[in-house]
């Protein structure tokens, strides 16, 4: 079998959410299958040296040089041309993200569909951002394919919901968390010097501590901080999370030691969220970090004392995933999916009542014996999402669509 997929969003210099997704699950298929062949699709204008490689040997990438305007706004948009599975010659194709695309009629195509968050609240989004997903109209879009993979319950009723679809046409197929978040234990320096006199696993370990401690030293981090990671957005409540950290800290003199460590790239309508922060009477107790690499998340998470996460709408939440996987105590919103993924193994809160999130935080914080229950529920409840699972489960579809 003959299989595309549409690998536009490895285009990106910096990845987060939909790219990682894509680059995690692409790279799981290719573990699994040797037999089938694929044809990556992308598009640019001169060179792209973020895609991958893929080194695969049934992998071909293919590579159209039309420029994104051209080909989104006007061939794709208005002429439904090039019908890329055509061009690719596919039996099945796959688009890991919502996208322009041209379509054969009836071709054996699915879609991943992340979350609906700009429909159904389109005021956390730029003016900018709001006219592209006007002119995607994703409604008629999800028409053209023969079947819909949503990434949680909550997405598949919204898509249900908000864009008259079939729920047959729909299958829940929930993410991964990658095998790098892990528990890491910090090792001191006189444990360290011991460990590396071992073989092995304990090697290993203290490599890994090293690391962790390099991290540390690296961002200048405290030895108890709450941390938010995530683009710094009107959706994610990251001024209700400066607003909590204020409350926290007036009626809790004994967590003056506690700081708060916000981490992510600036998104969109970012102006009030900075505006909060120089407004705080504890902004030299609070820290932002730009966007950091992969490879340096699961040091951060790992390094927290909670990780906080109030997010007023998620397709999926892949931040308190890795967390938990990380062996940090959560807290995060009850809304939209983030209760299917962190079921109880967290604690979670109204993102609209600041005085609940910020006694979630004093919970956590100054109860060492619930902090400790979390931290295992956490372990075990990320247990249940992962890569290969969820690769197993895209296959039986590329199978069953041939």
């Amino acid at each position: 079998m003959l299989i595309g997929i549409d690998i536009r969003t490895l285009m990106d210099a910096r990845y987060s959410g939909v790219s990682e997704y894509t680059l995690n699950l692409i790279k799981e298929i290719l573990k699994l299958d040797n037999h089938n062949e694929y044809r990556f699709f992308y598009n640019s204008f001169g060179n792209c040296p973020n895609v991958p490689e893929f080194n695969a040997k049934n992998v071909k990438l293919i590579k159209y040089n039309y420029p994104n305007k051209l080909l989104n706004y006007l061939l794709f948009k208005f002429f439904n041309y090039p019908k890329i599975d055509k061009e690719l010659r596919v039996d099945v194709f796959f688009m890991p993200h919502i996208n322009f695309i041209g379509l054969s009629f009836g071709s054996k195509s699915l879609i991943t569909v992340h979350d609906l968050s700009f429909l159904r609240n389109p005021k956390f989004f730029s003016l900018r951002k709001n006219f592209w997903h006007n002119m995607i109209n994703v409604s008629k879009l999800l028409k053209k394919f023969k079947q819909i993979i949503a990434i949680s319950e909550n997405t598949k009723r919204d898509i249900i919901e908000l864009c008259g679809i079939s729920p047959d046409k729909i299958k829940v197929i929930y993410s991964g968390v990658g095998e790098e978040y892990k528990q890491i234990t910090n090792l001191n320096l006189i444990e360290l010097k011991d460990t590396e006199c071992s073989i092995g696993h304990s090697v290993s370990k203290a490599i890994e501590a090293k690391r962790l401690n390099e991290v540390k030293q690296k961002y200048n981090l405290p030895d108890n901080f709450i941390l938010y990671l995530g683009t710094i957005e009107p959706r994610k409540n990251i001024e209700g999370i400066i607003k909590a950290y204020n409350q926290l800290r007036i009626d809790n003199s004994e967590l003056e030691d506690v700081k708060l460590i916000i981490v992510g790239g600036k998104g969109w309508k970012s102006k009030n969220i900075y505006k909060e922060w120089d407004l705080s009477e504890y902004k030299d107790d609070i820290k932002f970090l730009d966007y950091i690499s992969s490879e340096n998340k699961v040091y951060l998470y790992n390094l927290a004392s909670v990780f906080l996460y109030p997010s007023f709408y998620e397709g999926f939440g892949f931040p308190p995933l890795e967390a938990m996987a990380c062996g940090t105590p959560v807290i995060a919103s009850y809304s939209s999916s983030l209760p299917e993924v962190i079921g109880d193994a967290g604690l979670l809160v109204d993102p609209y009542n600041i005085t609940e999130i910020a006694n979630a935080l004093k919970q956590i914080l100054l109860n060492k014996d619930l902090s400790d229950k979390l931290i295992k529920k956490g372990l075990e409840q990320a247990k249940q999402f992962s890569w290969i699972k969820t690769a197993r489960e895209y296959l039986e579809v590329f199978s069953r669509l041939e």
